[in-house]
């Protein structure tokens, strides 16, 4: 029986208006890391990075995306120049793009998880897009020749910007955030060694 492959090709490239001066090509950021097919490509280059993980193929197309942003940014910035500020209006931006239905506390329907009916809200990135693509440039940063110290992706203010998100769209969807807790094992009972000489 042949296995039906039902992932599909999750990457789309947008052209967009960006400061009403510059174009910029963005990837699709909330397709939570879907890969693309390159075996079309006769390009060696792309064979090296189709043996990349999921994960480090995101983080090398969100690394590119944040890039572009900056050199589309008005005035260009340089990454040396980036900050913390930068980096949340970068999350801002990418607001437009969100697929996540976030309830305005007028909405007849904050607070529901599954509203009955369609409402005017506004669809945003949601919390968990937003804390990995913050976390994946993070360490795409690093790995870049970034300091530690300097990277404006640990910023108090986009930490402090995240958890404001994460509690607004709690209250808004109606869902929890909270960190499930891991269930332990139950601790071994110990046997006691046996005795000898008897």
């Amino acid at each position: 029986m042949k296995k039906i492959n039902r992932r599909r090709n999750s990457t789309i490239v947008l052209r967009l208006w960006f400061s009403n001066v510059a174009v910029m090509d963005v990837e699709c950021l909330n397709s939570g890391g879907g890969g693309s097919n390159n075996n079309n490509n006769p390009n060696p280059s792309s064979s090296a990075a189709a043996t990349l993980s999921r994960y480090e193929n995101q983080k090398r197309r969100d690394w590119n995306t944040f890039g572009q942003y900056l050199k589309n940014h008005r005035p260009p910035l340089s990454l040396s120049r980036c900050s913390g500020a930068h980096v949340l209006e970068f999350l801002r931006y990418l607001d437009q793009f969100g697929k996540t239905k976030v309830h305005n506390p007028i909405c007849p329907f904050f607070g529901h998880p599954v509203p009955p009916a369609p409402c005017p809200c506004p669809l945003r990135q949601a919390w968990g897009s937003l804390d990995a693509l913050v976390g994946r440039l993070r360490a795409a940063y690093e790995e870049n020749g970034g300091k530690p110290e300097t990277n404006p992706f640990g910023a108090r203010a986009v930490r402090l910007y995240l958890r404001e998100v994460r509690d607004m769209q709690s209250k808004a969807r109606g869902v929890s955030y909270e960190k499930k807790k891991r269930k332990r094992p139950p601790p071994h009972a110990a046997v006691p060694p046996p005795v000898e000489g008897l």
